[in-house]
């Protein structure tokens, strides 16, 4: 089954920070963000929602670890040619730093459980001891930042889920989040996504059918839903609920894979055809690709077997 790393793209944000509260809030200088924004790396603006504070959080980790603004930039570049549908690598792969040899600090993501160097297009084996994860903040010389509303918790909920160490803590801040705003779909979708990571399924379930109680119309939702019960053995379910998924996103890349998988499941291979060569029409290099493309060439040349006994029984 194919699970994003992150979901957070999809993801509706309704909070906003204003420029000052971002600086405040991540420890960094006007000339830093304004650097960022020549760069590519940021969109200047006056306000930014938390996804925006989780990504310049992650360029600020980078370019602390001697990665160039320039270097990021090629790496996300080639990322998001090497994972079609892919929009925002920050977001949506653990992202690395290593060191290359006379080539200095480069950027490589982890992507559905695997490691790859974008521009050089390679997978990775696991990296040596000097590479590290962009997961925490430089040391800090100031005082933690405090939560004072849905906003900053939130976002300190997504800081916390990146590491794995810190997980817990980062369930602990989305329960308070619905406590204190019990309509909010992204916390549970994110609440959801960590007990299915922690295969806490009936957990994970409630919170995906709580946020598409909220917004019928999301699909990631759906599509995180399919997925416990494709898990959980309800494989009929969870291709309803990915073909809702479809339906509201119809480039939604991720769903049809897993809907083709789950026919391929009940043997229904001519109905996951469909599906898998609507996968690599919207993913055409990424790793994924080649699994799908030996899919249909395994259905297709099932059917011409089948054509021709058929025809050496007339």
């Amino acid at each position: 089954m194919k699970v994003p790393d992150n979901n957070r793209q999809e993801l509706t944000a309704v909070y906003r920070y204003s420029r000052a509260e971002l600086l405040r809030i991540l420890r960094i200088v006007p000339r830093q963000l304004q650097t960022w924004e020549k760069a590519g790396l940021v969109t200047a603006s006056e306000e930014y929602s938390f996804f925006d504070l989780v990504q310049i959080k992650k360029v600020r980790d980078l370019c602390a670890q001697r990665v160039r603004p320039a270097v990021i930039r090629q790496s996300l570049e080639a990322m998001q040619k090497q994972v079609a549908g892919m929009e925002n690598p920050l977001l949506e792969a653990g992202a690395y730093s290593y060191h290359q040899n006379q080539g200095g600090r480069r950027v490589a993501f982890r992507h559905q459980g695997r490691l790859l160097e974008p521009i050089a297009g390679q997978f990775m084996f696991d990296f040596s001891s000097e590479e590290k994860k962009v997961v925490t903040s430089p040391p800090r010389t100031g005082p933690e930042l405090v939560v004072t509303d849905v906003a900053d918790l939130f976002a300190r909920g997504i800081m916390l889920e990146e590491n794995p160490s810190t997980q817990s803590e980062a369930i602990t801040a989305y329960l308070k989040v619905l406590e204190m705003d019990p309509i909010h779909a992204a916390a549970h979708i994110n609440l959801g996504t960590l007990y299915y990571n922690r295969q806490e399924y009936s957990l994970a379930e409630k919170h995906y059918r709580s946020a598409i109680q909220i917004d019928p119309r999301y699909a990631l939702a759906y599509f995180d839903l399919g997925n416990v019960l494709d898990e959980t053995g309800r494989v009929e379910e969870a291709i309803d609920t990915y073909k809702t998924a479809i339906q509201l996103a119809p480039t939604y890349a991720d769903a049809h894979y897993n809907i083709a998988l789950a026919y391929e499941k009940i043997r229904e291979p001519r109905k996951a055809l469909q599906h898998w060569r609507a996968y690599v029409k919207l993913d055409t290099t990424g790793p994924w690709t080649v699994h799908a493309k030996h899919q249909i060439q395994r259905i297709l040349q099932g059917d011409s077997l089948k054509l021709v006994h058929s025809r050496k029984a007339n």
